[in-house]
């Protein structure tokens, strides 16, 4: 939802993810259609499937997570919120010519003339 009111995409744009639980769940698929997203999920055990979350995770995990002491969950939270900052806008990505995700998606946006 917070990257929904964020972003506020078009209607129609797809969300990939796993088949865990969570997002095969009657309710996640009843959120996902009252904000006109449709789903999209991989085949059981495919990780390569969905890699850049893959990815994001594993660098969430030791890039981060097991380097920083999480003394509890609301510092845990606190943490992923300020990694997920850092990854989007200054972590740079050397699949996106070492542009960070942010920067890397408005290079693209000038050169599409959509921006």
């Amino acid at each position: 939802m917070k990257a929904y009111n964020l972003r506020q995409p078009a209607r129609g744009l797809v969300f990939h993810s796993d088949r865990g639980s969570q997002y095969t769940s009657k309710q996640f698929g009843k959120l996902l259609s009252s904000y006109g997203i449709r789903a999209s999920m991989g085949d059981v055990g495919a990780y390569w499937d969905n890699a850049v979350v893959e990815r994001f995770f594993g660098s969430l995990k030791h890039d981060w997570i097991f380097k920083v002491a999480q003394p509890t969950r609301e510092f845990m939270k606190q943490d992923v919120t300020a990694y997920m900052k850092y990854y989007n806008l200054e972590r740079l990505h050397s699949a996106n010519g070492d542009l960070s995700p942010v920067e890397f998606e408005h290079s693209q946006l000038k050169v599409s003339n959509l921006g």
